[in-house]
């Protein structure tokens, strides 16, 4: 199994994300950044999502930074609660595990790790990208390691999600997915449009995700009670996003990316309106190396087939 490191603010879509994870790969760790919800929370959604997969103790959680690259003082970044509830469990509150996080700082654990394994870690972004960006600041020599990195982030010329212009992980930490982005790791990016139209679950997919009857299908449903209300009065969507969830299917299976291209990407960091905004030059006019293989289709059918089974396999 391909080895990876999972780096998440752990929400509700993030959980079905680490779990359909752990069914495809050897997750070496999983690494959480300041983001969704509060950080502690983030880090006790992480270990619960392990236990529910059934792997408590065997999957390391590791705490990282707790605010974007350029935070200052006691400042905060945007949370999402009322995205995901005040808990990012769609309000489940669920107890605390046994499993406790480790000692050592992600940023240190990431480095360890893609120096252990050289070229055959796989990274797979669901987060802002700050501890990413400050592990390759902190050792430039692991970019040449790296294996692939997924990022769920940005957008390819679409509307965004937390502003017209930005996608949520891109405008937490604009700086730090630059940084990212122009690290010259082989980069394969899923942006929110993808989400919007190949992810969305409906009442009926709903309905057939409560079929299984499973342990995972009863987590998903209980996760996914706050965002379903929010997407339909905000978004305007009719059913339940899964931006997180679908880029750990692509990395599973490229084959249900049915189109991609490659081009150069980057993040506006000062704009007024723009703080966030992912540029992807599809026509090149920037002059600019390519550094990005942006996913532009997904096979709809093949993500819920893959939902579903693994929803189904968490009895």
């Amino acid at each position: 199994m391909k080895k990876v490191i999972i780096d998440t603010d752990t929400a509700g879509d993030d959980t079905i994300a680490i779990l359909t994870a752990l069914h495809f790969f050897d997750v070496e760790g999983i690494m959480i950044t300041g983001g969704n919800v509060q950080f502690e929370q983030q880090v006790e959604n992480a270990l619960y999502t392990v236990e529910v997969a059934g792997k408590s103790g065997k999957v390391p959680v590791y705490k990282g930074h707790q605010g974007p690259f350029l935070q200052l003082g006691q400042s905060q970044h945007r949370t999402v609660e009322d995205v995901h509830g005040s808990d990012g469990m769609g309000g489940a509150n669920f107890q605390k595990t046994i499993q406790r996080p480790e000692t050592i700082h992600a940023v240190d654990f990431l480095i360890e790790a893609v120096h252990a394994n050289p070229g055959e870690i796989t990274l797979l972004a669901i987060a802002p990208l700050t501890n990413i960006a400050m592990a390759i600041k902190k050792d430039p020599t692991i970019i040449s390691k790296i294996g692939d990195l997924y990022i769920m982030g940005g957008t390819n010329n679409h509307l965004g999600n937390i502003t017209p212009a930005a996608e949520y992980n891109f405008y937490v930490d604009p700086e730090a997915a630059r940084i990212v982005l122009n690290s010259g790791i082989p980069i394969t990016m899923v942006g929110w449009e993808m989400c919007t139209k190949y992810s969305i679950m409906t009442e009926e997919d709903h309905e057939d995700i409560e079929m299984l009857q499973t342990k995972g299908s009863d987590f998903f449903v209980a996760v996914n009670k706050v965002v379903k209300h929010f997407n339909q009065k905000v978004h305007k969507l009719d059913g339940t996003t899964h931006p997180d969830t679908l880029l750990m299917a692509v990395a599973a299976n490229e084959s249900i990316m049915t189109r991609c291209g490659n081009y150069y990407v980057d993040v506006e960091t000062k704009g007024e309106f723009t703080r966030g905004y992912s540029v992807v030059d599809i026509n090149n006019r920037l002059g600019e190396k390519k550094n990005v293989r942006v996913c532009e289709e997904v096979d709809r059918d093949a993500f819920k087939k893959i939902l579903l089974d693994v929803l189904k396999d968490i009895k």
